[in-house]
């Protein structure tokens, strides 16, 4: 068995698991790297299904990250969000695509570490409940019950609706058109009446402090902000932000922020945006 070969074909998991587990992917590949070397130090010929043997290994190094990053989240100054990703979700998977919106992964947020990693093995990748009960180390009688508390605290939260990817890239275009002429009739026509805008600045930068409700608010907000703070060489690109249509913003070629985006009837809901610039490291224009 080659180590390395073996360990890269099974990366891609790896780090999809990581990374949902934990909302960060700058944490998720430390955890992926993590789980590289204690592959490297073990014995692999006593194992004999080494994709198992991965998963259980990165799920619980993610599992003990989460529990040491509570205390930092709880004291976090400002609005905490996940950490965009700008991967494309594998094709024909829609677990996978649903579950890396940011949305979802503010909700997931809600749950302790061991029922978000019971949840996304189960719901997501599909495993069976022996194979949890193997890698979280607990009964399957147990691994039942965690799963379904987690799967009914999460369907009690997570967005109802998904929007056509179409419809989502529309009222994109017409979010960045709005914003750069600074039109307060395009934004009255994308955005729905009780919408809200979270911002993650975490304390690194000036940004509003709280979630901003209401369509006219936020507009007035964004047109403000677009007519006395944009800089020179402000430029917006749609690319993909969690697997779906999202907006990545930089003054010349410094990232400024990334923003991804909730649509329901045909308006933008939830507007979810990250302007603190250590989870904007290594973002450059046309990546």
């Amino acid at each position: 068995m080659n180590k390395t070969t073996t360990f890269d074909e099974h990366r891609p998991l790896l780090f999809a698991i990581a990374y949902r587990m934990v909302g960060s992917v700058m944490d998720a590949e430390d955890i992926v790297q993590e789980s590289y070397l204690r592959w490297e130090a073990t014995d692999t010929e006593t194992i004999e299904t080494p994709g198992a043997f991965l998963r259980t290994v990165i799920t619980r190094l993610a599992i003990d990250h989460l529990r040491r990053a509570k205390k930092a989240r709880e004291v976090y100054e400002g609005i905490w969000l996940p950490e965009p990703c700008l991967e494309s979700p594998p094709p024909n998977t829609t677990e996978l695509s649903e579950s890396l919106s940011t949305a979802f992964l503010v909700v997931l947020e809600n749950l302790a570490p061991v029922e978000r990693a019971a949840y996304l093995l189960k719901e997501v990748f599909d495993y069976s409940y022996a194979e949890i009960a193997d890698i979280l180390n607990k009964s399957e009688a147990n691994c039942r019950q965690i799963a379904k508390r987690a799967r009914d605290r999460v369907h009690e939260n997570k967005p109802r609706y998904k929007a056509d990817e179409s419809e989502v890239m529309r009222l994109v275009e017409e979010f960045v058109a709005a914003t750069m002429d600074t039109d307060m009739e395009r934004f009255s026509n994308i955005l729905a009446e009780d919408a809200v805008l979270y911002t993650d600045h975490g304390g690194k930068i000036i940004a509003n402090k709280r979630a901003i409700f209401g369509a006219i608010k936020i507009a007035k907000f964004i047109m403000g902000l677009a007519t006395r703070f944009m800089p020179a060489n402000y430029s917006m690109q749609i690319r993909t932000v969690n697997g779906a249509p999202g907006l990545v913003a930089f003054d010349g070629t410094n990232p400024e922020s990334v923003t991804s985006f909730v649509v329901m009837d045909g308006r933008i809901q939830t507007i979810y945006t990250m302007r603190n610039p250590e989870k904007l490291i290594g973002l450059k224009p046309g990546d």
